[in-house]
């Protein structure tokens, strides 16, 4: 059974880091963050392969790096230079591995809670 518990979020103010952790349970294959902002739809932010590979959703790259440390259970992302529109509930996502490609941020199927980001301008 695959448990993800986020912690890490929290208020800054713009220009400012935030770095979020996932504490990871059961979980092998590919994992992620995603977040959602009121009054939006959940979207991926960063993603990292089983392989080692990772992707970024287009308004973070190069500001947020996702990492992961397999002997600990951990998954992270640093954010650096946030912007309000960052502002959102961040979770952490895993979904299995598959032997054929799929799309980014696509069949996750296990989610933490989340945890809170506010950037303030």
């Amino acid at each position: 059974q695959v448990q993800l518990v986020e912690s890490g979020g929290g208020s800054v103010q713009a220009g400012g880091s935030l770095r979020l952790s996932c504490a990871v349970s059961g979980a092998t294959g590919t994992l992620a963050w995603f977040r959602q902002a009121p009054g939006k739809e959940r979207e991926g932010v960063a993603q990292h392969n089983y392989d080692g590979g990772t992707n970024y959703a287009a308004s973070v790259q190069g500001r947020f790096t996702i990492s992961r440390d397999n002997d600990n259970n951990a998954l992270y992302l640093q954010m650096n230079n946030l912007k309000s529109e960052d502002t959102a509930m961040y979770y952490c996502a895993a979904r299995p591995r598959f032997f054929k490609p799929v799309p980014p941020f696509a069949h996750f199927d296990s989610w933490g809670r989340g945890t809170q980001v506010t950037v303030s301008s």
